[in-house]
């Protein structure tokens, strides 16, 4: 995003990047003008071009880094897990659910800003969920071909599970009764009753 280099440059920017996550997930992608971005970060209007090429442009930025972070960060967490599907399911649901709920304003721009973008930017963003969803399939197509999982369709799963995952930035609050870790066990034990195959003994 920074075209400036230095110290300087770079905080100016941290700070666009901060100002406009906070004002496009208060007001929208469309009400927000660079105008106030400028006056939320403390700078000149035409300053902000040093620093961005357009609004269009804050806004993929701001989206592709959620999700570049996102990627990386679920390749190392699904990396260090133990080798069953059913740990990796575990692992997944975990970390999801755990970065949804710590990145809500970044998570609430990618997926309601999302149409805001233009198509280019809109191909490169939805190329980055599918690869995504596509870590998930591949946890649950491996579970289903080790016997672990007895699902029908691992795709229309994937989908709907993350919707459920997802769906927790919208309704949990921190001074509410369920502390993180009470969320993602009840989340880990809803997805696992209805992915693992039929047993004699209950789940773990």
């Amino acid at each position: 995003m920074s075209r400036i280099a230095g110290p300087k440059g770079l905080r100016t920017a941290a700070a666009i990047r901060r100002a406009g996550l906070k004002l496009i997930y208060r007001h929208g992608f469309g009400a927000m003008s660079l105008r106030d971005l400028a006056s939320e970060v403390g700078i000149q209007a035409s300053s902000l071009y040093n620093h961005i090429r357009t609004k269009q442009d804050l806004l993929f930025d701001l989206i592709r880094e959620h999700m570049e972070a996102l990627l990386a960060q679920t390749d190392a967490a699904l990396a260090a897990a133990p080798d069953t599907a059913t740990d990796r399911l575990r692992t997944f649901i975990r970390h999801h659910i755990v970065y949804h709920l710590e990145k809500k304003q970044d998570v609430f721009i990618a997926n309601f800003e999302l149409r805001s973008l233009d198509a280019p930017h809109y191909a490169t963003i939805v190329a980055m969920r599918r690869a995504y969803e596509g870590k998930l399939m591949a946890v649950l197509d491996a579970g289903v071909a080790t016997g672990e999982f007895d699902i029908h369709d691992t795709r229309i799963t994937a989908y709907s599970i993350l919707a459920m995952l997802t769906g927790v930035c919208t309704w949990y609050k921190p001074e509410g009764r369920l502390s993180k870790s009470e969320i993602v066990d009840l989340h880990t034990n809803m997805v696992l009753h209805g992915c693992i195959a039929q047993r004699e003994h209950a789940l773990p």
